[in-house]
């Protein structure tokens, strides 16, 4: 399990064609991808299971707390990305709700594009 960030601060000033936005990009692939956007309820939760492929689990809202293999949940929030590779385990619930968008794909390398966080 890897944890790396996608928030504003960790984006570029994107300022051609007149434009003014930041852009925090999080990945490329050149295989196939399937991309989700999962919402969990207060209380719910994602059930502990193994990933079927690598999995980028993208906090958009909210907050939860996420576990691998041993059962410590360590905390994620707004702008955090947590990585999972083929065949780990892991879970996550929350107890006031979140959403996140969730890539599934055997090409992720989010370190590509995102720095670890710190």
């Amino acid at each position: 399990m890897e944890f790396y960030r996608f928030g504003k601060e960790d984006g570029k000033q994107i300022a051609q064609f007149n434009s003014d936005f930041v852009m925090a990009r999080v990945i490329q692939t050149d295989r196939k991808a399937n991309i989700g956007c999962m919402y969990l309820a207060p209380n719910g939760i994602v059930g502990f299971h193994q990933a079927v492929v690598p999995q980028l689990f993208l906090v958009l809202n909210g907050e939860g707390y996420v576990r691998g293999d041993k059962e410590e949940y360590i905390t994620v929030q707004t702008g955090d990305a947590v990585f999972w590779g083929r065949d780990e385990w892991h879970e996550t619930k929350t107890d006031t709700g979140l959403t996140a968008i969730v890539i599934e794909s055997e090409a992720l390398d989010p370190s590509a594009y995102m720095s670890l966080k710190r």
